[in-house]
């Protein structure tokens, strides 16, 4: 608007009223124009559909300037010099909506660019497979082949719905019990390599059959717990896991041991799952999905893990 006016030359409170009206009418008339051509502008290229907004924007400008010229002249427009104030007015514009434009297309290239550095991410968290797991897990196999076959056959069929997870297409969501039977299927594998060191209590409640969770979320969190809370441990220890669902909001908390310092088995690969699931839920469900770890309130021997999102349900 300060730059029509100073375009004007006459500068005035009248003409500068008169210019308020003039951008307010521009601006609504774009803004209807443009969320009447949306579904036409979401099948369009990036370029293609910057053109036909900058196009709208451009028409939207010329039709409110003839007709804000011809109330304030009260005639038609004929003469070269009555399209002056029109051609400022459409260069202008063109300027003002060409720098929108281009600050909300590099905003998109930088989305673009955070989505596939967070699909990356995300690909390497679900192709990830401890290599000490798999070649535990392919023991387990040889040495139970001929010794009791058909728990053989169950650690290959838990083991293979674990891979056929991990080359699931990223952020792939799937149901609850999903992801619990998932959870299972690894903790089964594990129990046989670590044996009555291994404990686990499923606490799970009752949740609406439509909830959803990101593929391979709990199961990291439980591979955690077991490789640094029970593996380090001489006598293992007992991992909880509760989930429930209250105030459409999805929780989960898995609780294991915390060893000692001798015991410990820190180890970076911790912190990057847990970045990467933050970083997924963060992605899906926004600032109101959390991921926190700390050491139990109420018992300092303990290390919990906690996990909450929001889920409406219809």
């Amino acid at each position: 608007m300060l730059v029509l006016l100073l375009a004007g030359a006459d500068i005035s409170w009248a003409r500068l009223a008169l210019l308020s009206l003039f951008v307010q009418w521009v601006a609504l008339t774009s803004a209807g124009l443009l969320c009447f051509a949306r579904p036409l502008l979401a099948r369009l290229s990036l370029l293609g559909g910057a053109a036909l907004a900058f196009g709208i924007v451009m028409a939207a400008t010329l039709t409110v300037g003839i007709i804000s010229e011809r109330v304030v002249a009260g005639s038609e427009l004929s003469a070269a010099n009555d399209w002056q104030p029109i051609a400022r007015q459409l260069a202008v514009a063109g300027i003002i909506a060409g720098m929108v434009l281009r600050y909300f297309y590099v905003q998109q290239r930088l989305r673009e660019q955070e989505r596939s550095e967070l699909q990356a991410r995300i690909q390497a968290l679900q192709s990830r497979i401890r290599p000490h797991f798999l070649f535990n897990s392919m023991n387990i196999i040889a040495s139970l082949i001929s010794i009791d076959p058909e728990t053989a056959e169950s650690v290959v069929e838990d083991l293979a719905a674990l891979f056929r997870a991990s080359l699931n297409d990223v952020g792939n969501q799937v149901r609850l019990t999903e992801e619990i039977a998932l959870c299972k299927r690894y903790v089964r594998i594990e129990g046989l390599r670590l044996g009555d060191r291994l404990e686990m209590d499923w606490q799970i409640e009752a949740t609406p059959a439509s909830v959803r969770i990101p593929l391979l979320t709990l199961q990291p969190l439980l591979e955690n717990a077991i490789y640094h809370g029970i593996q380090p441990l001489p006598q293992g220890g007992l991992i909880r896991l509760r989930l429930w669902y209250a105030d459409e909001t999805v929780n989960v908390e898995i609780s294991n041991p915390l060893p000692e310092a001798q015991y410990s088995n820190a180890s970076e690969g911790n912190k990057m799952a847990l970045n990467n699931i933050r970083s997924r839920l963060h992605a899906l469900y926004g600032p109101r999905a959390k991921l926190e770890t700390e050491s139990s309130s109420a018992d300092a021997s303990l290390f919990v893990t906690t996990l909450s999102y929001p889920y409406p349900v219809d």
